[in-house]
Order: structure tokens, then sequence, then C-alpha cells
């Protein structure tokens, strides 16, 4: 494998960042795909064309390319908004929590139902998750810890969590690069492990053997964002059984409209 000039890396990671909506990615998966693309190719402009691809791939086809988080903060510490009402309506702007809002309540109380109340959470590449947390089974002591990519979302949901007055803590994560340690009684892992396999497919077992919880819920879709379900729910259920096999898990398996989903406990 040729060596990569650190230069023309660096010329890279900042042509890509040049665009704000990659820019508030965090660097360190912003630098392993660029890393990664410098490997195939050896046209520059063909090189940012990829990490932006990919990137896009990642992140940025779930939400809009703009989201306006300083006025949804101070929409949330309104008193005079309905804050139930406020949470449905950011859950519709990222395509993987607007495919949920249909059976929310139900997708918490079904899944978590043999091991409420929840005492203590942590929500792997979140997204807009949390802002479902008025529809999860929590103890009045719940800690909830959030972590993902896009630095202006941990910033917002910290002011979420304080607005709502959530025991709770985001933070920038790029899972690729580094497990959180925190011992919780769940993790969520939600629509993401299909996201990792683009990067690394030896990934998402190592992640499973990782994560320092009791349970972790894990999720996949059952469709692809277009709406179709290109025998997704089978070919996902089939990966997962293997992904886990000779792992020390009990599972219990669930089906919705848009999602299956699988809890395991150790």
């Amino acid at each position: 494998m040729d060596e990569i000039n650190p230069g023309v890396l660096t010329q890279l990671i900042t042509s890509v960042q040049q665009s704000p909506k990659y820019a508030q990615i965090a660097p360190s998966l912003v630098e392993r795909i660029a890393r990664e693309e410098l490997q195939k190719r050896s046209n520059f402009s063909e090189s940012v064309k990829a990490v932006r691809s990919r990137l896009h791939q990642l992140t940025g086809a779930y939400l809009p390319t703009k989201v306006d988080y300083a006025q949804w903060s101070a929409l949330f510490r309104d008193s005079a908004q309905d804050k139930h009402e406020l949470c449905q309506r950011m859950l519709r702007l990222h395509a993987s929590t607007a495919e949920r809002l249909p059976f929310l309540k139900d997708f918490y109380a079904t899944c978590l139902a043999s091991i409420s109340p929840m005492h203590s959470i942590l929500d792997l590449a979140c997204g807009l998750n949390p802002l479902a947390l008025p529809w999860m089974p929590l103890a009045e002591d719940c800690t909830y810890l959030a972590c993902d990519v896009l630095q202006p979302m941990i910033d917002f949901l910290n002011a979420f969590f304080e607005s709502y007055r959530i025991n709770g803590q985001a933070f920038a994560c790029d899972l690729t690069s580094c497990i959180p340690n925190e011992h919780v009684q769940v993790a969520f892992l939600l629509k993401t492990l299909p996201l990792l396999d683009q990067i690394d497919k030896t990934f998402s077992r190592r992640l499973l053997e990782g994560i320092q919880a009791e349970h972790i819920l894990v999720s996949y879709p059952a469709k692809s964002l277009g709406g179709r379900p290109k025998g997704m729910p089978a070919n996902y259920t089939t990966a997962f059984y293997r992904l886990i096999e000779g792992l020390n898990f009990k599972v219990e398996a669930f089906t919705f409209p848009t999602e299956i989903a699988f809890l395991l406990s150790r």
C-alpha cells in the first residue's frame, strides 16, 4: 500500500471541509474517509468528490442541508411552547426518526418492556433520537448520554437536555475511532450498523463486544429512504444473526412497519 503524502491529505481534508455541511463532522471521520479515498485514486478532484459522497451517505442523507439549531433551541426555551409537539416537529427533520413517528411510543414500550424503566441510556450515533425521550419508559433518575459526529447537533442536544431538565449529556464521538466506555443499563444502536458497515465491515462486531451496557437495542431499516423494502428485513435479519454468532447474548426480536429491532442482553 502506497504511503499517503501528509500535505495532500491535509489539502484534501481542507477542500472537503470548505463546505459547511462537512465542516460540522467529527474531524477523525473526515480524515479516515479521506485516507481511504487517497489510497484508491490519484486524481485529487475525484478524491474530493468521493469523500463528500461517502460523508453524505453516512450523515447528510438523513438531515436537511441546513437546520437552524439556534432557532429550535429558542423554541424549546419558550415556556409557551408545547415541548412534546416541538419534539415531534423536529423528529420529522431526520429521515430515520421521521419513519419511526407513526409507531414511536409502541416502539420503545415494546422493545424495552422486559427491562423497563430505564435508569441509564447511551444513545450511539444518536441523530435527533434523544428528542423521543417523552415516549421512552424512563425512571425518574434516568441518565441519558448521547453521541454523534455532528458538532452543531451535539450543542443543540445539550441545550435540549437543559430545557427539558433531563440529566443528560451529548458529546461528539466518531465510533470508528473510539467506543465510549460508559457503563449503562441500555445502549441504543438504531439503524447505525449498516452505516458503519460502509466504512469497515468488521467494525460492528467489535462495537457490540466493546459497548459497556447490560442491554443493547439494535435496529435496522425495513425499507429504503425511498420507501422500498428491497428484501431488507430478511437480509438484515440474516446478517444480524450471523454478526452475533458466538457472542453470549440473549435476543428478543421485534418487527415494525419500517424497522426491525433486536434487544441483546448479556
